[in-house]
């Protein structure tokens, strides 16, 4: 007769409360993966139709980003075995698109205008501005600011711009012969240039707060580069608790502080000026603050002085615009963030393709030439509307190198595509990915070379509008695109009269890296020699 001693246990108790925890878990989570299944059946059906990467059941490929400082190097070499791709991330799915056709039909609807959820990383520092908002209150904003960047504005700055050009090339000058970094040179000079169109706060009195706000700008993009590739920096609690937190904290301190500093003595300045109109003697509101002067000209009767677009939105909301103190710094800050780097990043590429396209620059040298003679005079916006083929060559470094290489949507609905039998499931993000539109072998011959004649007349007539969007389009397109490219076109037209550029590391070498911008990680090396003409 078999037994038990007082010390056995009965076997079917013998299990563990480790066990049982085990159990409960992979129930959890077995349940839970059902139902995220079934409550996306929709989706996941639509998403079986588009090609792309496979990844893990559940994560998808997000072993493949998670903390990776490669992500665009990643998402680059999957844009150029897909056209089309879906793609899981975790719970999320992510739908990348680069046929024109398709971009058209989100970039030219009203309905398709939501950012996708990465871009609230960006509201502690720009709140509810134009980059962020949507539906009424973004419509209510652009049509309050596409006024203030009208080229009958823009042309006033011509001036600013070629001041900053100037000091620029004198900075420039002393690198002469040595091999640097002139992204440094052009982010400080883009940021210089900004703080008085955009501010009004004039290069006599920007001294440390200038410099100051221009160090926490490139700081914050670091920390909002970081949230994107590091996936347990996303929770907001979480990541305030981290020194990234803290960091950040300083930073929007410096930020705000200037901008409230400036917009408060503009308001003051702006209503001080209205109650001495009231009494009759007539005085404009101030283009700089702490009582700077604005230059005026002679012959501009009649219409207004030079305005910083901050003090043009303090006009508009006096005149009747709904706009709070804090939607206004909101405002400033966005074109800040917006003009700075984009600009920065562009002109870098240019300066180092033209220093490995020697014949290319030598007929920008020549135009220049043209143009100015043995004159050092500054351009003026009559001399930037001549100078045809410098624009070629910055439209094609913005197309092999767009500063913005993807933009993100967040669909709400099922969209039909035009290049194929797909569905863009509701409630998915939708990517599309400007690096490979600017790149397609089907729209651009040779998409790899640097070739500005891409942008002759003639090649660009029967191009699809789409097919080059470094400033996106439709709608919610840039709206400081003209503001971008007449400052472009200035600062790089002084750099090249007085400069030779050269750079030894090719195109195939470039470390391309998209911390928000996208930019060089081994940093834009290039030597400058003096030009002297005859």
């Amino acid at each position: 007769m078999l037994g038990f001693s007082g010390n056995q246990r009965f076997p079917y108790t013998d299990i563990s409360v480790t066990n049982i925890l085990c159990f409960l878990i992979l129930s959890v989570l077995g349940l839970t993966y059902m139902y995220w299944r079934i409550s996306r059946r929709h989706k996941i059906k639509l998403a079986k139709a588009f090609p792309g990467p496979k990844g893990y059941p559940f994560i998808g490929i997000i072993l493949e980003v998670i903390g990776s400082s490669y992500i665009f190097k990643t998402v680059y070499n999957y844009s150029f075995k897909y056209d089309i791709a879906g793609v899981w991330a975790g719970p999320k799915l992510m739908i990348f698109i680069t046929d024109p056709r398709d971009i058209e039909i989100i970039l030219s609807s009203h309905e398709y205008i939501d950012k996708s959820s990465e871009y609230t990383f960006f509201r502690p520092w720009l709140g509810n501005g134009i980059l962020i908002s949507t539906g009424s209150t973004w419509r209510a904003q652009r049509k309050l600011i596409a006024p203030t960047f009208h080229l009958n504005v823009l042309k006033r700055f011509v001036d600013l711009f070629n001041a900053n050009s100037r000091t620029t090339v004198d900075k420039l000058r002393k690198e002469c012969g040595n091999t640097f970094d002139c992204h440094d040179y052009m982010s400080e000079a883009t940021v210089e240039i900004l703080l008085e169109t955009a501010m009004g706060v004039s290069k006599k009195i920007q001294d440390r707060s200038g410099y100051d706000y221009a160090m926490a700008v490139i700081k914050m993009c670091d920390i909002i580069h970081l949230r994107h590739t590091k996936f347990w920096l996303r929770p907001d609690w979480l990541f305030n608790l981290t020194k990234y937190g803290k960091i950040q904290k300083t930073l929007l301190y410096t930020i705000h502080s200037l901008t409230r500093k400036v917009l408060k003595s503009k308001k003051d300045a702006f209503c001080k000026s209205t109650e001495m109109e009231n009494q009759g003697t007539a005085k404009s509101l101030n283009g700089n603050i702490f009582g700077q002067s604005v230059e005026v000209d002679d012959n501009d009767v009649g219409e207004k002085k030079r305005m910083a677009f901050l003090d043009l939105m303090i006009e508009a909301s006096q005149d009747g615009a709904i706009m709070t103190d804090e939607e206004i710094k909101e405002q400033v800050d966005t074109i800040m963030f917006e003009g700075h780097d984009t600009t920065a990043a562009a002109s870098s590429f240019f300066l180092c393709l033209m220093g490995l396209h020697p014949e290319i620059q030598a007929r920008v040298h020549k135009e220049m030439d043209t143009i100015f003679g043995n004159s050092d005079r500054p351009a003026s916006f009559a001399d930037t509307l001549e100078m045809k083929y410098l624009e070629r060559c910055l439209l094609e470094t913005l197309r092999l190198y767009p500063p913005v290489p993807i933009i993100a949507r967040e669909i709400k609905q099922d969209i039909k595509l035009a290049s194929g039998d797909y569905t863009i499931p509701a409630r998915c993000t939708l990517i599309i990915a400007i690096f490979k539109v600017h790149r397609r072998a089907d729209i651009y011959e040779n998409p790899d070379v640097y070739d500005p004649d891409n942008f002759l007349p003639e090649r660009t007539a029967n191009r699809h509008y789409y097919s080059f969007i470094p400033f996106s389009a439709g709608p919610r397109s840039c709206v400081g695109r003209k503001y971008a490219i007449l400052k472009l076109k200035v600062l790089l037209s002084t750099i090249m009269r007085n400069f030779v550029v050269k750079s030894y590391i090719p195109e195939s070498e470039f470390q391309l890296q998209a911390d928000i911008i996208l930019k060089r990680g081994d940093g834009f090396k290039i030597r400058l020699e003096p030009r002297y003409t005859n």
